[in-house]
């Protein structure tokens, strides 16, 4: 696939109504133009932090990414141009994006947005709180649009700041939190 068609192509999102997470990506890379799936690289590691994590029930690849809302999941990126990297993305594609993930966020009202990556957690929170050093992984006390903000690493092989055992454990949170019944802001603990 040529790299024009690549830089216009947009993935499409899986996300159904009764998603308990959305997972939110910066934006999808080239490979995930050329494959037309979420995650496809070949070092990324979301789909096994998945299957390892007990976030779902079997071992699913790039090409099953429709497959997530079997397990009440949902998958989209703050930015859908594809790109090689991050540095090339526009701040009005952001603010753009942000705009747009809010509207899903209301649309279809997931439980917890887990953030796969400290930049974008950046990018949707910039207070001068959140603007430099490390970041916990996993619940935050954060809401966008009424849902609770989890931050995990990003899955990429590009990412060296986590090792794969500290993103199976903040995954392996993600479905702890999932686990616990849910409650109504204000509501009695």
């Amino acid at each position: 696939m040529g790299d024009s068609r690549q830089r216009h192509l947009r993935l499409l999102d899986h996300i159904q109504p009764g998603v308990l997470v959305l997972f939110v990506g910066i934006n999808p890379g080239l490979r995930s133009a050329e494959t037309g799936h979420h995650f496809s690289g070949h070092s990324n590691r979301f789909w096994k932090l998945l299957h390892e994590s007990k976030l779902v029930s079997e071992p699913l690849t790039y090409r099953e990414d429709r497959r997530l809302p079997e397990w009440r999941l949902g998958l989209t990126n703050i930015i859908g141009r594809c790109t090689a990297g991050i540095d090339v993305l526009d701040p009005v594609e952001y603010r753009q994006g942000v705009v747009s993930l809010t509207r899903k966020i209301r649309r279809y009202r997931p439980h917890i947005v887990a953030l796969l990556g400290v930049t974008i957690f950046r990018m949707l929170f910039s207070s001068k709180e959140y603007s430099k050093g490390p970041l916990d992984l996993g619940v935050t006390h954060l809401e966008l649009a009424g849902a609770k903000i989890f931050l995990l690493p990003n899955p990429s092989g590009r990412n060296a700041h986590y090792s794969y055992h500290q993103m199976l454990t903040a995954f392996q949170d993600l479905r702890g939190l999932i686990e616990q019944p849910f409650k109504k802001p204000g509501s009695p603990v």
